[in-house]
């Protein structure tokens, strides 16, 4: 989507010409599911489909923001969003209380970018009245963080038409406090760290308790393959899901074994480990560390690979099955639709295939040799309309930069 055609929208809808306009993407996580509420490792990518915000400043308090695809328009007072006695005033920039607002002014889509608005506001910042414009080509509901590249593209142009500068860690940490406070939704800082740190043909390895990020290249276009998305058309809802229960399980398991987060527990415990929690706890819960343990080990490998000087795809399609097993089995956070995409692309001869995202639908990935692409795409869809399923849809996920003023 090009910078004039959104900023075309933006007068369509507001009249005038906007400030400017910012771009944030949507990403994949290549390996790493469910470890970053858990302070561990991820290795995400932003990806070429993206959300874009025009803005203009406005001399009164007023926001106004135009959600493209909805056709939908929300306005907003900033002074209401902080007003005496509300529950904003009891939250500073850095409360550690990530629970969500009993009571936001705003639900629904526009919970996001107000959120954002909001957050902004209760770190300091001196957001000022605006128009925004929102258009997007992230599926949304596809596990491709949807929401996270809406809140650093509306924090990025709230901050531009405002007069204020955002770095990367602090537009990533205030949209991650605007989803979980704001919109309620628990995530971790994975989606909203890839889409403000992306970088154009690299993965991002991430340690989400120091948020070191480290971009490791890769380049599957010299392997002559590809990274392919399967969206599954199967729309999840993580504020509507079980993505608390399995963070709270995980925050209940860390306190019974008296470590910081389940992070601290090393893989070679994890056998004394499990049979411990599955006495004193449950055996649905022992499961629930198993897969965040053998989890981080994964990311730690994939990485090991990437950068050995011999590096193959078999090794990497091998840790991306070992995690949609663990992600299905030990988290349940698959879907019957995610199951039969991995073991389709994999029989049509994709090196390795898992889930991505928060999971209960959403989206999955296959690492597929290009000449392989049109085998693995036609092998999921036969399978899916034997099934009586949606047809999928399909696109390469190309390692992007991530967000930013484009115009």
């Amino acid at each position: 989507m090009s910078a004039d055609a959104v900023r075309r929208g933006f007068t369509e809808q507001f009249g005038g010409e906007p400030a400017g306009v910012w771009t944030a993407p949507g990403r994949v996580n290549v390996i790493g599911e469910h470890t970053d509420y858990n302070e561990g490792f991820v290795l995400p990518m932003a990806i070429d489909r993206a959300c874009y915000a025009a803005a203009a400043p406005r001399a009164d308090r007023i926001l106004r923001v135009h959600a493209a695809q909805l056709g939908e328009t929300v306005e907003v007072s900033l002074d209401a969003l902080v007003g005496p006695g509300s529950a904003a005033d009891t939250r500073g920039a850095d409360d550690s209380d990530m629970s969500p607002l009993a009571d936001p002014a705003v639900k629904g889509w526009a919970a996001y970018p107000v959120g954002v608005a909001w957050i902004l506001q209760q770190a300091g910042y001196p957001v000022s009245g605006a128009d925004v414009y929102l258009t997007s080509t992230v599926p949304v509901g596809a596990g491709l963080s949807s929401s996270a590249a809406l809140e650093c593209a509306t924090g990025l142009a709230l901050a531009g038409v405002s007069g204020f500068d955002l770095t990367k860690a602090e537009l990533a940490r205030h949209a991650q406090r605007a989803e979980n406070i704001y919109a309620g939704v628990p995530c971790g800082p994975l989606d909203q760290m890839s889409s403000a740190f992306g970088e154009d043909g690299a993965v991002l390895f991430i340690d989400t308790r120091s948020g070191e990020v480290r971009p490791q290249p890769f380049d599957l276009a010299a392997e002559d393959a590809l990274l392919l998305v399967i969206d599954t058309r199967v729309s999840h809802a993580h504020g509507e899901n079980g993505y608390a229960d399995r963070r709270a399980a995980c925050e209940r398991a860390a306190a019974f074994l008296g470590v910081r987060a389940l992070r601290d527990i090393p893989l070679a415990e994890l056998p004394e480990t499990f049979a411990k929690v599955a006495v004193g706890l449950d055996e649905t819960t022992a499961r629930r560390v198993r897969h965040v343990v053998t989890e981080n080990a994964r990311v730690q490998q994939f990485v090991a690979i990437l950068n050995h000087e011999d590096s193959s795809l078999p090794p990497l399609g091998h840790r991306m099955m070992q995690s949609h097993a663990s992600l299905r089995d030990d988290y349940e956070v698959s879907a019957p639709e995610l199951d039969l995409a991995v073991a389709t692309a994999v029989a049509a001869g994709a090196h390795g295939a898992r889930m991505t995202g928060g999971g209960f639908g959403g989206s999955a990935i296959a690492l597929v040799d290009r000449d392989q692409l049109e085998a693995v795409q036609d092998a999921v869809r036969t399978a899916f309309a034997e099934h009586g399923y949606t047809e999928p849809q399909f696109f390469p996920a190309v390692a992007s930069a991530g967000a930013r003023r484009t115009a």
